[in-house]
């Protein structure tokens, strides 16, 4: 049995706290500072709660982090400035470069690296989800998910790799979406959507339903997906490859962002009329 520390629990994270428990392993968790809704979702998938960080940096060898990707630096900082010397999981959907840096903090603070990539929804039901895994601890991570409904995928010993495969399908799957997102908005700008919509129905017969769902759920994540987006870019660009398809889609999430919790946000026809930025309304 293991110890592991979860920062923090999240839909995904917590999801993930909650099926290392029937395997036997022990999952603590920091309550100070946290919401309501996510001390209630660290209860329902029967957490530990600890007093601080400084405890959850001395009770557990095994740290997962999973929180929002434009936060994962400094939550690693955050811990390694409690002293700890375990092995720090970063399962955040970062470039390989932020991966290095990530690792830098926690080999400096005496602990050790597993770069990760989560791939599909928060794992319930086993085929669903998979956990990329890279670095020199990667395979006594996968150890701690075999059997679960979350499998683990040892991508090599290289820091970055893991991120690197989650960010190559993350962005197909959420790019796309944003691509959709935009092309229905330019042909309503152009007063042609009905026509693409005829045309989609002929020749691409998927996306006129596809394009309408994506507007109904994107307001669920795209706060959550401007970073991600970023960081593909960044990647892209470090690969010498060109930025710009994943820079736009952050632009069109972060357009999009303000939707959470709005009573219109699953009005496609809402979430269409807004993806054109604020320059091009006006």
């Amino acid at each position: 049995m293991a110890t592991v520390g979860l920062l923090h629990p999240g839909a995904m994270g917590a999801a993930i706290g909650k099926l290392l428990r029937p395997a036997g392993h022990d999952v603590a968790w920091v309550r100070a500072g946290r919401s309501v809704e996510t001390t209630r979702r660290a209860q329902d998938a029967d957490l530990r709660p600890v007093a601080g960080l400084r405890v959850l940096a001395k009770e557990c060898p095994v740290v997962l982090s999973v929180c929002p990707p434009e936060n994962a630096v400094e939550v690693a900082r955050e811990l390694a400035n409690e002293g700890f010397k375990g092995t720090y999981v970063d399962a955040n959907a970062i470039s390989p470069s932020a991966a290095a840096w990530i690792e830098s903090i926690v080999t400096t603070s005496g602990g050790t690296f597993v770069d990760a990539g989560i791939v599909g929804p928060p794992p319930v039901t086993a085929g669903s989800t998979r956990l990329f895994l890279s670095g020199s601890a990667a395979g006594s991570i996968a150890k701690l998910f075999q059997g679960t409904a979350l499998e683990p995928v040892v991508v090599g010993e290289r820091v970055g790799a893991a991120s690197a495969a989650k960010l190559a399908y993350a962005g197909w799957t959420k790019a796309t979406s944003a691509l959709l997102l935009a092309l229905r908005s330019y042909a309503r700008a152009w007063d042609v959507e009905a026509a693409l919509l005829d045309e989609w129905r002929r020749s691409q017969p998927e996306l006129p339903e596809r394009s309408a769902q994506t507007a109904q759920r994107v307001h669920q994540k795209a706060w959550r997906w401007v970073a991600e987006m970023r960081f593909i870019g960044e990647s892209m660009a470090e690969a010498g490859l060109p930025p710009g398809f994943h820079d736009a889609a952050a632009d069109i999430f972060a357009e999009l962002a303000h939707l959470k919790g709005d009573p219109h946000d699953q009005d496609p026809e809402h979430v269409f009329d807004l993806v054109r930025t604020p320059k091009a309304r006006t």
